[in-house]
């Protein structure tokens, strides 16, 4: 039996922004009804700002939480700022998901890129769309027929999530589910991602490695501690070897190097793609 928050069991029985909008300004669908899930986004947005989202989910009660809290997580928001949105930023809102259920938050990741790749802002004007002149879309190559999961889907689901395994590839996006054909595809697909990572990190230079290091701290690790009271500090860098300060709760608290070791640590592991360690100091 999965373990569910109690803030997925809510949006489960009292599921927000349910239903459609005629007058709509952007629409997105992601899923399919024969792949089990589907989910379908509506938007309303004026000046630049999302005033109402609705949405239509075929699925399971996961399905449906994800598609509430992403309801509540853009309206009032600027396109820009729903734009940033992850299917992480989702799971994490709703407290987490089983892994077997994470392809409920990337549905509804899909749905909303979807829906933001369809909207333009009042009054422009494509001139290339009038004349013709712009190209169709490129069609994307699927890799998993069973659940018509592209290449793309797949590959932002590695870069986003840091999976490092077909299984975990499977739990985010169903690919490969069902009669595994595509498995030793999806692998490659795995291995060059990382190989692309490696490739990408020794051409950096020692402050891009700093300013890519601080980056991650700022904004994905930070952002998490101070939901708890706490705080991280970067300190120094001596090669693959990275020093921190926690402030806040998460200073003296018993659990700190779980802190440091399973989450700041594997978060930068997952991010960088490469073998560091992280110390902290007082």
């Amino acid at each position: 039996m999965w373990d569910y928050s109690e803030k997925v069991m809510e949006h489960y029985r009292n599921p927000r922004n349910v239903g459609s909008i005629e007058d709509a300004d952007a629409v997105g669908v992601a899923g399919s009804l024969t792949c089990g899930d589907q989910l379908k986004i509506y938007l309303k947005i004026k000046d630049n700002i999302v005033t109402d989202a609705k949405f239509q989910t075929f699925g399971c009660g996961s399905a449906v939480a994800s598609s509430s809290i992403l309801t509540e997580m853009i309206i009032g928001k600027s396109v820009d700022e729903v734009r940033k949105i992850t299917n992480k930023d989702i799971a994490d809102e709703l407290g987490g998901l089983p892994p077997e259920k994470m392809h409920c938050s990337v549905m509804g990741y899909e749905a909303l890129e979807d829906a933001l790749k369809k909207y333009k802002q009042e009054g422009y004007v494509d001139l290339d769309d009038l004349t013709g002149k712009n190209p169709p879309e490129k069609q994307e190559k699927i890799i998993c027929t069973c659940f018509s999961v592209t290449e793309n889907m797949i590959w932002d689901a590695i870069k986003q999530n840091g999976l490092k395994t077909v299984e975990e590839v499977t739990n985010y996006t169903k690919a490969g589910g069902a009669c595994g054909k595509c498995k030793s595809v999806i692998q490659d697909i795995i291995d060059t991602y990382y190989n692309k990572e490696k490739n990408e990190e020794q051409k950096l230079t020692p402050t891009q490695w700093i300013l890519k290091v601080n980056n991650i701290i700022e904004t994905q690790i930070s952002p998490e501690l101070q939901k708890d009271g706490g705080d991280i500090e970067l300190v120094d860098i001596k090669n693959k070897t990275i020093y921190v300060k926690l402030r806040g709760k998460c200073s003296g608290c018993k659990n700190s190097t779980m802190t440091l070791k399973n989450f700041v640590e594997t978060t930068l592991k997952n991010s960088l793609g490469t073998e560091i360690n992280v110390i902290e100091v007082s």
